[in-house]
Protein backbone atom coordinates (compact mmCIF):
# COMPACT_ATOMS: atom_id res chain seq x y z
CA UNK A 1 0.00 0.00 0.00
CA UNK A 2 1.72 3.74 -1.09
CA UNK A 3 2.11 5.79 2.26
CA UNK A 4 0.60 9.16 1.82
CA UNK A 5 3.28 11.70 0.67
CA UNK A 6 3.83 15.06 2.12
CA UNK A 7 1.53 17.49 1.12
CA UNK A 8 3.00 18.45 -2.19
CA UNK A 9 -0.12 18.87 -4.39
CA UNK A 10 -1.38 21.88 -5.76
CA UNK A 11 -3.73 22.65 -2.60
CA UNK A 12 -0.72 24.10 -1.08
CA UNK A 13 -1.28 26.95 -3.64
CA UNK A 14 -3.79 29.57 -2.80
CA UNK A 15 -6.70 28.76 -4.52
CA UNK A 16 -9.89 30.60 -5.05
CA UNK A 17 -12.15 31.04 -2.21
CA UNK A 18 -13.97 27.53 -1.50
CA UNK A 19 -17.50 28.76 -0.19
CA UNK A 20 -18.37 29.15 -3.44
CA UNK A 21 -19.09 25.18 -3.53
CA UNK A 22 -20.83 25.25 -1.20
CA UNK A 23 -23.16 28.25 -2.51
CA UNK A 24 -24.89 24.71 -4.30
CA UNK A 25 -28.29 24.20 -3.26
CA UNK A 26 -29.56 20.23 -2.12
CA UNK A 27 -32.93 20.80 -3.86
CA UNK A 28 -33.02 17.81 -6.26
CA UNK A 29 -34.72 15.03 -5.11
CA UNK A 30 -35.09 11.04 -6.51
CA UNK A 31 -37.53 12.12 -9.60
CA UNK A 32 -35.34 15.03 -10.62
CA UNK A 33 -32.58 13.33 -10.47
CA UNK A 34 -34.24 10.71 -12.36
CA UNK A 35 -35.66 12.91 -15.04
CA UNK A 36 -32.14 14.50 -15.52
CA UNK A 37 -30.48 11.11 -16.68
CA UNK A 38 -33.67 9.89 -18.85
CA UNK A 39 -33.75 13.77 -19.93
CA UNK A 40 -30.13 13.33 -21.15
CA UNK A 41 -30.37 9.91 -22.24
CA UNK A 42 -33.49 10.82 -24.26
CA UNK A 43 -32.95 13.54 -26.32
CA UNK A 44 -31.72 13.57 -30.19
CA UNK A 45 -30.31 9.93 -29.77
CA UNK A 46 -33.96 8.52 -30.14
CA UNK A 47 -34.64 10.84 -33.23
CA UNK A 48 -31.25 9.44 -35.54
CA UNK A 49 -29.68 6.83 -33.51
CA UNK A 50 -32.03 4.00 -34.75
CA UNK A 51 -31.83 4.98 -38.65
CA UNK A 52 -28.00 5.40 -38.09
CA UNK A 53 -27.41 1.88 -36.31
CA UNK A 54 -29.86 0.09 -39.22
CA UNK A 55 -27.55 1.84 -41.76
CA UNK A 56 -24.65 -0.10 -40.04
CA UNK A 57 -25.94 -3.41 -38.57
CA UNK A 58 -29.42 -3.14 -40.33
CA UNK A 59 -31.39 -5.70 -38.23
CA UNK A 60 -29.00 -6.49 -35.75
CA UNK A 61 -28.83 -2.95 -34.50
CA UNK A 62 -31.56 -4.09 -31.49
CA UNK A 63 -28.50 -6.30 -30.59
CA UNK A 64 -26.25 -3.23 -30.48
CA UNK A 65 -28.68 -1.15 -28.33
CA UNK A 66 -28.72 -4.56 -25.84
CA UNK A 67 -24.63 -4.69 -25.46
CA UNK A 68 -24.43 -0.59 -25.26
CA UNK A 69 -26.80 -0.80 -22.45
CA UNK A 70 -24.91 -3.44 -20.67
CA UNK A 71 -22.03 -1.88 -21.25
CA UNK A 72 -23.43 1.51 -19.74
CA UNK A 73 -24.68 -0.12 -16.78
CA UNK A 74 -21.58 -1.76 -16.01
CA UNK A 75 -19.66 1.55 -15.90
CA UNK A 76 -22.54 3.20 -14.77
CA UNK A 77 -22.19 1.11 -11.29
CA UNK A 78 -19.05 2.00 -10.41
CA UNK A 79 -19.99 5.96 -10.64
CA UNK A 80 -22.25 5.63 -8.12
CA UNK A 81 -20.15 4.49 -5.73
CA UNK A 82 -17.90 7.16 -6.53
CA UNK A 83 -20.73 9.93 -6.85
CA UNK A 84 -22.32 8.98 -4.19
CA UNK A 85 -18.95 9.28 -1.76
CA UNK A 86 -18.05 12.71 -3.98
CA UNK A 87 -21.20 14.47 -3.69
CA UNK A 88 -19.69 17.54 -5.64
CA UNK A 89 -20.30 19.98 -8.47
CA UNK A 90 -18.86 18.66 -11.26
CA UNK A 91 -17.74 15.51 -9.57
CA UNK A 92 -17.36 13.11 -13.06
CA UNK A 93 -13.84 15.31 -13.70
CA UNK A 94 -12.52 14.77 -9.44
CA UNK A 95 -12.90 11.18 -9.23
CA UNK A 96 -9.21 10.43 -11.14
CA UNK A 97 -7.90 12.99 -9.32
CA UNK A 98 -8.40 11.82 -6.30
CA UNK A 99 -7.40 8.74 -6.90
CA UNK A 100 -4.05 9.39 -9.26
CA UNK A 101 -3.42 13.08 -8.96
CA UNK A 102 -3.28 15.56 -11.94
CA UNK A 103 -2.35 14.27 -15.04
CA UNK A 104 -4.87 11.05 -14.36
CA UNK A 105 -7.38 13.98 -13.29
CA UNK A 106 -6.90 16.12 -16.19
CA UNK A 107 -6.88 13.42 -19.22
CA UNK A 108 -10.22 12.15 -17.70
CA UNK A 109 -11.58 15.66 -17.13
CA UNK A 110 -10.65 16.86 -20.64
CA UNK A 111 -12.00 13.73 -22.17
CA UNK A 112 -15.58 13.90 -20.52
CA UNK A 113 -15.61 17.49 -21.16
CA UNK A 114 -14.95 17.69 -24.73
CA UNK A 115 -17.45 14.40 -25.17
CA UNK A 116 -20.24 16.62 -22.79
CA UNK A 117 -20.09 20.16 -24.41
CA UNK A 118 -20.25 18.63 -27.62
CA UNK A 119 -23.43 17.32 -27.06
CA UNK A 120 -24.90 20.44 -26.62
CA UNK A 121 -24.59 21.86 -29.88
CA UNK A 122 -25.43 18.36 -31.24
CA UNK A 123 -28.70 18.59 -29.61
CA UNK A 124 -29.47 21.81 -31.33
CA UNK A 125 -28.22 20.55 -34.81
CA UNK A 126 -30.98 17.53 -34.51
CA UNK A 127 -33.60 19.44 -34.08
CA UNK A 128 -32.40 21.88 -36.99
CA UNK A 129 -31.90 18.41 -39.18
CA UNK A 130 -35.73 17.46 -38.63
CA UNK A 131 -36.56 20.64 -39.30
CA UNK A 132 -35.59 21.04 -42.55
CA UNK A 133 -38.01 18.23 -43.74
CA UNK A 134 -40.51 20.61 -43.76
CA UNK A 135 -42.17 21.64 -46.95
CA UNK A 136 -41.45 25.09 -46.54
CA UNK A 137 -38.14 25.86 -48.89
CA UNK A 138 -36.43 27.92 -46.36
CA UNK A 139 -36.88 24.85 -44.15
CA UNK A 140 -35.61 22.50 -46.79
CA UNK A 141 -32.41 24.76 -46.79
CA UNK A 142 -31.05 24.95 -44.01
CA UNK A 143 -29.57 21.23 -44.11
CA UNK A 144 -27.71 19.85 -47.52
CA UNK A 145 -28.21 16.33 -46.60
CA UNK A 146 -24.28 16.09 -44.82
CA UNK A 147 -24.33 19.50 -42.90
CA UNK A 148 -26.09 22.66 -41.53
CA UNK A 149 -25.97 25.69 -43.95
CA UNK A 150 -25.39 29.38 -43.01
CA UNK A 151 -29.15 29.72 -42.05
CA UNK A 152 -29.67 26.53 -40.12
CA UNK A 153 -26.46 27.22 -38.32
CA UNK A 154 -27.20 30.58 -37.38
CA UNK A 155 -30.98 28.88 -36.06
CA UNK A 156 -28.63 25.96 -34.29
CA UNK A 157 -26.98 29.38 -32.35
CA UNK A 158 -30.45 30.18 -31.54
CA UNK A 159 -31.15 27.14 -29.69
CA UNK A 160 -27.53 26.77 -28.16
CA UNK A 161 -28.49 29.69 -26.57
CA UNK A 162 -32.01 28.60 -24.95
CA UNK A 163 -30.37 26.30 -23.26
CA UNK A 164 -28.21 28.06 -21.73
CA UNK A 165 -30.77 30.96 -20.67
CA UNK A 166 -32.65 28.42 -19.21
CA UNK A 167 -30.25 27.28 -16.93
CA UNK A 168 -28.54 30.99 -16.16
CA UNK A 169 -31.88 31.93 -13.41
CA UNK A 170 -32.00 29.06 -11.31
CA UNK A 171 -31.60 25.19 -10.67
CA UNK A 172 -35.40 24.77 -9.06
CA UNK A 173 -36.41 26.18 -12.69
CA UNK A 174 -34.56 23.80 -14.47
CA UNK A 175 -35.44 20.85 -12.59
CA UNK A 176 -39.50 21.85 -12.74
CA UNK A 177 -38.49 22.14 -16.63
CA UNK A 178 -36.52 19.24 -16.88
CA UNK A 179 -38.88 16.68 -15.26
CA UNK A 180 -41.78 17.88 -17.54
CA UNK A 181 -39.94 17.83 -20.87
CA UNK A 182 -38.75 14.47 -19.73
CA UNK A 183 -42.11 13.12 -19.73
CA UNK A 184 -43.37 14.60 -23.15
CA UNK A 185 -39.74 12.65 -24.07
CA UNK A 186 -41.54 9.59 -22.89
CA UNK A 187 -44.54 9.63 -23.78
CA UNK A 188 -44.03 11.19 -27.68
CA UNK A 189 -41.37 7.44 -28.00
CA UNK A 190 -43.93 5.12 -26.96
CA UNK A 191 -47.25 6.73 -29.43
CA UNK A 192 -44.54 6.41 -31.75
CA UNK A 193 -44.02 3.20 -31.49
CA UNK A 194 -47.62 2.17 -31.35
CA UNK A 195 -48.70 4.25 -33.74
CA UNK A 196 -46.13 2.85 -36.04
CA UNK A 197 -45.84 -0.75 -35.54
CA UNK A 198 -50.25 -0.61 -35.69
CA UNK A 199 -49.90 0.93 -39.27
CA UNK A 200 -47.26 -1.36 -40.54
CA UNK A 201 -45.09 -3.99 -39.82
CA UNK A 202 -42.99 -6.25 -42.42
CA UNK A 203 -41.68 -8.79 -40.07
CA UNK A 204 -40.03 -9.92 -43.63
CA UNK A 205 -37.62 -6.81 -43.06
CA UNK A 206 -35.66 -8.56 -40.22
CA UNK A 207 -34.14 -11.60 -42.88
CA UNK A 208 -34.13 -9.19 -46.12
CA UNK A 209 -31.89 -7.18 -47.13
CA UNK A 210 -28.62 -9.29 -46.99
CA UNK A 211 -30.55 -11.18 -43.65
CA UNK A 212 -30.56 -10.14 -39.70
CA UNK A 213 -26.39 -8.66 -39.95
CA UNK A 214 -25.69 -8.12 -43.17
CA UNK A 215 -22.42 -6.86 -42.92
CA UNK A 216 -21.29 -8.89 -40.17
CA UNK A 217 -20.60 -8.92 -35.91
CA UNK A 218 -18.28 -6.29 -36.30
CA UNK A 219 -20.84 -3.82 -37.86
CA UNK A 220 -22.90 -4.26 -34.34
CA UNK A 221 -19.85 -3.90 -32.13
CA UNK A 222 -18.90 -0.58 -34.59
CA UNK A 223 -22.39 0.68 -34.55
CA UNK A 224 -22.33 0.49 -30.33
CA UNK A 225 -19.83 2.75 -30.99
CA UNK A 226 -20.08 5.05 -33.68
CA UNK A 227 -24.28 5.38 -34.19
CA UNK A 228 -25.50 7.56 -30.87
CA UNK A 229 -25.70 4.48 -29.13
CA UNK A 230 -22.75 5.55 -26.66
CA UNK A 231 -24.21 9.26 -27.11
CA UNK A 232 -27.50 8.05 -25.89
CA UNK A 233 -26.53 6.15 -22.56
CA UNK A 234 -23.70 8.63 -22.08
CA UNK A 235 -26.60 10.92 -20.28
CA UNK A 236 -26.48 8.35 -16.98
CA UNK A 237 -23.60 10.85 -15.88
CA UNK A 238 -25.51 14.18 -15.42
CA UNK A 239 -27.30 12.77 -12.03
CA UNK A 240 -23.42 12.52 -10.73
CA UNK A 241 -22.23 15.79 -12.06
CA UNK A 242 -25.83 17.34 -10.12
CA UNK A 243 -25.01 15.25 -6.98
CA UNK A 244 -23.61 18.43 -5.41
CA UNK A 245 -27.34 19.53 -5.41
CA UNK A 246 -29.34 16.29 -4.63
CA UNK A 247 -31.36 16.07 -1.18
CA UNK A 248 -29.87 12.45 -0.36
CA UNK A 249 -27.40 11.59 -2.69
CA UNK A 250 -26.68 7.98 -1.02
CA UNK A 251 -30.26 7.04 -1.71
CA UNK A 252 -30.85 8.79 -4.90
CA UNK A 253 -27.90 8.50 -7.27
CA UNK A 254 -28.19 4.65 -7.37
CA UNK A 255 -31.98 4.43 -8.54
CA UNK A 256 -31.59 7.73 -10.74
CA UNK A 257 -28.18 6.49 -12.75
CA UNK A 258 -29.29 2.63 -13.01
CA UNK A 259 -33.17 3.64 -13.43
CA UNK A 260 -32.22 6.02 -16.25
CA UNK A 261 -30.15 3.79 -18.18
CA UNK A 262 -33.29 0.84 -17.40
CA UNK A 263 -35.89 2.74 -18.66
CA UNK A 264 -34.15 4.75 -22.00
CA UNK A 265 -32.91 0.83 -23.28
CA UNK A 266 -37.23 -0.05 -23.52
CA UNK A 267 -37.55 2.84 -25.07
CA UNK A 268 -35.01 2.45 -27.94
CA UNK A 269 -35.65 -1.33 -28.47
CA UNK A 270 -39.34 -0.38 -28.67
CA UNK A 271 -38.12 2.19 -31.72
CA UNK A 272 -35.47 0.55 -33.30
CA UNK A 273 -37.33 -2.28 -33.80
CA UNK A 274 -40.92 -0.25 -34.94
CA UNK A 275 -38.20 1.33 -37.25
CA UNK A 276 -36.72 -2.04 -38.57
CA UNK A 277 -40.42 -3.34 -39.36
CA UNK A 278 -42.25 -0.50 -40.62
CA UNK A 279 -39.69 0.58 -43.43
CA UNK A 280 -41.76 -0.46 -46.95
CA UNK A 281 -40.21 -3.66 -48.34
CA UNK A 282 -39.70 -2.35 -51.71
CA UNK A 283 -37.63 0.85 -50.41
CA UNK A 284 -35.49 -1.61 -48.46
CA UNK A 285 -34.84 -3.71 -51.57
CA UNK A 286 -34.11 -0.61 -53.27
CA UNK A 287 -32.24 1.43 -51.15
CA UNK A 288 -30.70 -1.49 -48.75
CA UNK A 289 -30.44 0.03 -44.90
CA UNK A 290 -27.48 2.20 -45.48
CA UNK A 291 -29.51 4.18 -48.11
CA UNK A 292 -32.08 4.81 -46.27
CA UNK A 293 -30.01 7.27 -44.49
CA UNK A 294 -30.41 9.40 -47.73
CA UNK A 295 -33.95 8.72 -48.36
CA UNK A 296 -35.25 9.71 -44.31
CA UNK A 297 -33.69 12.77 -43.77
CA UNK A 298 -35.96 13.25 -40.46
CA UNK A 299 -36.34 9.48 -39.90
CA UNK A 300 -39.67 8.62 -37.95
CA UNK A 301 -41.24 11.65 -39.38
CA UNK A 302 -40.70 10.56 -42.81
CA UNK A 303 -42.12 6.81 -41.86
CA UNK A 304 -45.26 8.74 -40.19
CA UNK A 305 -45.64 10.31 -42.87
CA UNK A 306 -45.03 7.84 -45.72
CA UNK A 307 -48.34 5.96 -43.62
CA UNK A 308 -50.28 8.94 -43.97
CA UNK A 309 -50.28 9.45 -39.86
CA UNK A 310 -50.26 13.51 -40.04
CA UNK A 311 -50.67 13.91 -36.84
CA UNK A 312 -48.13 11.86 -35.43
CA UNK A 313 -45.56 13.20 -38.15
CA UNK A 314 -46.65 16.42 -36.52
CA UNK A 315 -45.86 15.52 -32.97
CA UNK A 316 -42.56 14.14 -34.15
CA UNK A 317 -41.82 17.50 -35.48
CA UNK A 318 -42.71 19.10 -32.50
CA UNK A 319 -40.55 16.79 -30.21
CA UNK A 320 -37.65 17.25 -32.76
CA UNK A 321 -37.52 20.43 -30.57
CA UNK A 322 -38.34 19.38 -27.40
CA UNK A 323 -36.50 16.42 -26.89
CA UNK A 324 -32.69 17.84 -27.85
CA UNK A 325 -33.94 20.95 -26.31
CA UNK A 326 -34.14 19.10 -23.02
CA UNK A 327 -31.18 16.86 -23.26
CA UNK A 328 -29.52 20.34 -24.31
CA UNK A 329 -30.88 22.41 -21.22
CA UNK A 330 -29.47 19.43 -19.10
CA UNK A 331 -25.96 18.91 -20.47
CA UNK A 332 -25.88 23.28 -20.23
CA UNK A 333 -26.23 22.28 -16.10
CA UNK A 334 -23.83 19.33 -16.07
CA UNK A 335 -20.97 21.35 -18.25
CA UNK A 336 -20.84 24.38 -16.01
CA UNK A 337 -20.46 21.74 -13.18
CA UNK A 338 -17.84 20.32 -15.07
CA UNK A 339 -15.89 23.69 -15.61
CA UNK A 340 -16.03 24.15 -11.95
CA UNK A 341 -14.41 20.48 -11.36
CA UNK A 342 -11.91 21.25 -13.57
CA UNK A 343 -10.87 24.80 -12.12
CA UNK A 344 -11.14 22.97 -8.33
CA UNK A 345 -8.32 20.20 -10.02
CA UNK A 346 -6.64 23.56 -10.50
CA UNK A 347 -6.30 23.79 -14.46
CA UNK A 348 -8.73 26.72 -15.14
CA UNK A 349 -8.58 30.37 -13.95
CA UNK A 350 -10.53 30.88 -10.58
CA UNK A 351 -13.04 32.88 -11.90
CA UNK A 352 -14.49 29.51 -13.24
CA UNK A 353 -15.29 28.29 -9.97
CA UNK A 354 -17.57 31.32 -9.01
CA UNK A 355 -21.20 30.09 -8.02
CA UNK A 356 -23.42 32.94 -7.64
CA UNK A 357 -24.45 33.26 -3.86
CA UNK A 358 -28.21 33.95 -4.54
CA UNK A 359 -28.99 31.44 -7.42
CA UNK A 360 -26.37 28.79 -7.31
CA UNK A 361 -25.22 29.14 -10.34
CA UNK A 362 -21.94 28.87 -11.45
CA UNK A 363 -22.38 31.52 -14.31
CA UNK A 364 -18.87 32.18 -15.46
CA UNK A 365 -18.21 28.02 -16.38
CA UNK A 366 -21.56 28.79 -18.63
CA UNK A 367 -20.39 31.51 -20.47
CA UNK A 368 -17.25 29.23 -20.79
CA UNK A 369 -19.38 25.99 -22.21
CA UNK A 370 -21.41 28.57 -24.35
CA UNK A 371 -18.14 29.69 -26.43
CA UNK A 372 -17.13 26.28 -26.63
CA UNK A 373 -20.64 24.91 -28.18
CA UNK A 374 -20.75 27.80 -30.62
CA UNK A 375 -17.38 26.54 -31.50
CA UNK A 376 -18.21 22.75 -32.18
CA UNK A 377 -21.62 23.93 -33.48
CA UNK A 378 -19.09 25.90 -36.51
CA UNK A 379 -16.71 23.20 -36.87
CA UNK A 380 -19.36 20.28 -36.95
CA UNK A 381 -21.97 20.84 -38.71
CA UNK A 382 -23.63 17.47 -38.89
CA UNK A 383 -25.35 15.31 -36.10
CA UNK A 384 -23.51 12.30 -37.08
CA UNK A 385 -20.20 13.52 -37.10
CA UNK A 386 -20.75 15.06 -33.03
CA UNK A 387 -21.89 12.29 -32.21
CA UNK A 388 -19.00 10.11 -33.28
CA UNK A 389 -16.94 12.41 -31.42
CA UNK A 390 -18.89 12.17 -28.32
CA UNK A 391 -18.84 8.23 -27.89
CA UNK A 392 -15.00 7.84 -28.75
CA UNK A 393 -14.73 10.63 -26.28
CA UNK A 394 -16.79 9.39 -23.75
CA UNK A 395 -15.15 6.61 -23.56
CA UNK A 396 -11.98 7.74 -22.80
CA UNK A 397 -13.20 9.41 -19.84
CA UNK A 398 -14.71 6.78 -18.37
CA UNK A 399 -12.51 4.13 -18.09
CA UNK A 400 -10.86 5.60 -15.03
CA UNK A 401 -14.12 5.48 -12.92
CA UNK A 402 -13.90 1.52 -12.39
CA UNK A 403 -10.00 2.08 -11.69
CA UNK A 404 -10.87 5.28 -9.40
CA UNK A 405 -13.53 3.49 -7.30
CA UNK A 406 -11.42 0.01 -6.51
CA UNK A 407 -8.39 2.27 -5.86
CA UNK A 408 -9.90 4.31 -3.45
CA UNK A 409 -10.76 1.99 -1.12
CA UNK A 410 -7.62 0.59 -1.25
CA UNK A 411 -5.92 4.23 -0.67
CA UNK A 412 -8.99 5.87 1.24
CA UNK A 413 -10.66 2.91 3.18
CA UNK A 414 -12.38 5.48 5.99
CA UNK A 415 -14.14 7.44 3.23
CA UNK A 416 -17.53 7.04 3.96
CA UNK A 417 -19.36 5.61 1.50
CA UNK A 418 -23.11 5.43 0.98
CA UNK A 419 -23.36 2.93 -2.13
CA UNK A 420 -20.72 0.20 -1.77
CA UNK A 421 -20.87 -2.24 -4.17
CA UNK A 422 -19.99 -5.81 -3.15
CA UNK A 423 -19.53 -6.77 -7.19
CA UNK A 424 -16.87 -3.80 -7.37
CA UNK A 425 -13.82 -6.31 -7.58
CA UNK A 426 -14.75 -8.17 -10.65
CA UNK A 427 -17.41 -5.74 -12.01
CA UNK A 428 -14.56 -3.24 -12.42
CA UNK A 429 -12.05 -4.40 -14.37
CA UNK A 430 -15.03 -5.98 -16.59
CA UNK A 431 -16.32 -2.52 -17.08
CA UNK A 432 -13.16 -1.23 -17.56
CA UNK A 433 -12.39 -4.05 -20.64
CA UNK A 434 -15.89 -3.31 -22.13
CA UNK A 435 -14.66 0.33 -22.57
CA UNK A 436 -11.75 -0.63 -23.82
CA UNK A 437 -13.25 -2.70 -26.50
CA UNK A 438 -16.06 0.58 -27.46
CA UNK A 439 -12.66 2.31 -28.29
CA UNK A 440 -11.35 0.18 -30.60
CA UNK A 441 -14.78 -1.10 -32.09
CA UNK A 442 -14.97 3.03 -33.15
CA UNK A 443 -12.60 2.69 -35.97
CA UNK A 444 -9.57 4.08 -37.46
CA UNK A 445 -9.02 6.74 -37.91
CA UNK A 446 -11.60 8.22 -35.86
CA UNK A 447 -10.26 6.47 -32.67
CA UNK A 448 -6.82 8.46 -33.74
CA UNK A 449 -8.20 11.73 -34.40
CA UNK A 450 -10.02 11.77 -30.90
CA UNK A 451 -7.06 10.49 -29.24
CA UNK A 452 -5.59 13.74 -30.89
CA UNK A 453 -8.19 15.76 -29.75
CA UNK A 454 -7.49 15.12 -25.80
CA UNK A 455 -3.72 15.08 -26.25
CA UNK A 456 -4.42 18.80 -27.74
CA UNK A 457 -5.38 19.56 -24.13
CA UNK A 458 -1.81 18.46 -22.67
CA UNK A 459 -0.23 22.10 -23.00
CA UNK A 460 -2.95 23.84 -20.68
CA UNK A 461 -2.31 20.71 -18.27
CA UNK A 462 1.35 21.72 -18.63
CA UNK A 463 1.08 25.25 -17.85
CA UNK A 464 -1.22 24.97 -14.92
CA UNK A 465 1.59 22.28 -13.61
CA UNK A 466 4.66 24.25 -14.08
CA UNK A 467 3.12 27.36 -12.68
CA UNK A 468 1.88 25.02 -9.53
CA UNK A 469 5.64 24.15 -9.38
CA UNK A 470 7.07 27.67 -9.73
CA UNK A 471 4.23 28.70 -6.93
CA UNK A 472 5.28 25.95 -4.66
CA UNK A 473 9.06 24.10 -5.23
CA UNK A 474 7.38 21.06 -2.92
CA UNK A 475 4.59 20.21 -5.52
CA UNK A 476 5.97 16.65 -6.62
CA UNK A 477 5.05 17.26 -10.33
CA UNK A 478 7.05 13.82 -11.13
CA UNK A 479 4.77 12.17 -8.30
CA UNK A 480 1.39 13.36 -10.48
CA UNK A 481 3.29 12.32 -13.60
CA UNK A 482 4.33 8.76 -12.99
CA UNK A 483 0.73 8.40 -11.48
CA UNK A 484 -0.46 9.33 -14.51
CA UNK A 485 1.60 7.45 -17.17
CA UNK A 486 -0.26 3.83 -16.94
CA UNK A 487 -3.50 6.62 -19.08
CA UNK A 488 -0.55 7.63 -21.21
CA UNK A 489 0.59 4.57 -22.93
CA UNK A 490 -3.08 3.19 -22.79
CA UNK A 491 -4.00 5.87 -24.95
CA UNK A 492 -1.16 5.55 -27.37
CA UNK A 493 -1.23 1.70 -26.95
CA UNK A 494 -4.85 2.15 -28.09
CA UNK A 495 -4.15 4.32 -31.21
CA UNK A 496 -1.34 1.99 -32.24
CA UNK A 497 -3.68 -1.17 -32.37
CA UNK A 498 -6.45 0.43 -33.99
CA UNK A 499 -4.45 1.55 -36.59
CA UNK A 500 -2.61 -1.61 -37.14
CA UNK A 501 -5.76 -4.03 -36.37
CA UNK A 502 -8.74 -5.54 -38.67
CA UNK A 503 -9.57 -4.24 -41.53
CA UNK A 504 -13.42 -4.46 -40.15
CA UNK A 505 -12.59 -2.05 -37.57
CA UNK A 506 -10.95 0.50 -40.28
CA UNK A 507 -7.14 -0.86 -39.37
CA UNK A 508 -4.67 -1.89 -41.70
CA UNK A 509 -5.07 -5.45 -41.10
CA UNK A 510 -2.13 -6.84 -39.51
CA UNK A 511 -4.34 -8.10 -36.55
CA UNK A 512 -6.30 -11.30 -37.46
CA UNK A 513 -9.77 -11.14 -36.45
CA UNK A 514 -10.93 -12.48 -33.01
CA UNK A 515 -6.88 -11.80 -32.02
CA UNK A 516 -7.38 -8.59 -32.74
CA UNK A 517 -10.10 -8.25 -30.38
CA UNK A 518 -8.48 -10.74 -27.99
CA UNK A 519 -5.41 -8.40 -27.92
CA UNK A 520 -7.47 -5.50 -26.85
CA UNK A 521 -9.29 -7.10 -23.95
CA UNK A 522 -5.83 -7.96 -22.52
CA UNK A 523 -4.29 -4.70 -23.16
CA UNK A 524 -7.56 -3.46 -21.11
CA UNK A 525 -7.02 -6.09 -18.67
CA UNK A 526 -3.35 -5.72 -17.98
CA UNK A 527 -4.23 -1.57 -18.10
CA UNK A 528 -6.47 -1.94 -15.27
CA UNK A 529 -4.04 -3.25 -13.40
CA UNK A 530 -1.78 -1.14 -13.87
CA UNK A 531 -3.70 1.76 -13.04
CA UNK A 532 -4.81 0.22 -9.26
CA UNK A 533 -1.01 0.21 -8.58
CA UNK A 534 -0.02 3.36 -10.11
CA UNK A 535 -2.81 4.87 -7.37
CA UNK A 536 -1.95 7.03 -4.24
CA UNK A 537 -3.46 9.58 -1.90
CA UNK A 538 -2.16 13.33 -2.04
CA UNK A 539 -3.81 15.98 -0.11
CA UNK A 540 -6.50 16.76 -2.92
CA UNK A 541 -7.75 13.00 -1.06
CA UNK A 542 -6.66 13.92 1.96
CA UNK A 543 -8.93 17.05 2.05
CA UNK A 544 -11.94 15.07 -0.09
CA UNK A 545 -11.85 12.54 2.64
CA UNK A 546 -11.64 14.69 5.80
CA UNK A 547 -14.48 17.00 3.87
CA UNK A 548 -16.93 14.02 3.65
CA UNK A 549 -16.42 12.62 7.58
CA UNK A 550 -17.24 16.29 8.35
CA UNK A 551 -20.64 15.95 6.42
CA UNK A 552 -21.70 12.63 7.65
CA UNK A 553 -21.17 14.13 11.16
CA UNK A 554 -22.99 17.39 10.60
CA UNK A 555 -25.27 15.48 8.98
CA UNK A 556 -25.79 12.66 11.61
CA UNK A 557 -26.17 15.65 14.17
CA UNK A 558 -29.03 17.04 12.21
CA UNK A 559 -31.02 14.27 11.39
CA UNK A 560 -30.08 11.01 12.93
CA UNK A 561 -30.23 8.11 10.48
CA UNK A 562 -32.72 5.21 11.26
CA UNK A 563 -32.06 1.71 10.13
CA UNK A 564 -34.78 1.89 7.30
CA UNK A 565 -32.76 4.93 5.88
CA UNK A 566 -29.13 3.21 6.52
CA UNK A 567 -27.54 2.25 3.04
CA UNK A 568 -25.53 -0.70 2.89
CA UNK A 569 -23.83 -2.39 0.13
CA UNK A 570 -25.54 -3.33 -3.65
Amino acid sequence: MTTRPAHNDRSTVPQPPAPSTGNYRRTLGTVALTATGLGSIIGSGWLFGAANAAAIAGPASILAWVVGAAIAFTIALSYTELGAAFPEAGAMVRFGHYSHGSLTGYLAAWANWIAIVSVIPGEATASIQYMSSWSFDWAQGLFDGKELTGSGLVLAAVLVVFYFGLNWFAVSLFARTNTAITVFKLVVPALTVTALLATSHHTENLTSGGGFAPNGASAVLTAVATSGIVWAFNGFQSPVNLAAEAKNPGRSLPIAVLGSIGIALLVYLGLQTAYLLTVDPATLAAEGWGGLQTTFRSPFADLATALMLNWLALLLFADAFVSPSGTGMTYAATTARMIHGIQRNGHLPGVFGKVDPKSGIPRPAMLLNLAIAFLFLAVFRGWGALAAIVSVATVISYVTGPVAAVALRRIAPELPRPVRLRQLPWLAPLAFVFGTLVLYWARWPLTGQVLLIIGAGLPVYAWYEWRAHRADPAHDLARHLRSGLWLVVYLVAMALVSWLGGTEFGGLGYLAPGWDVLLVALIGFATYRWGLASAWRGPALDEAVAAALTRRQRESEEAPVTPEERVGTV
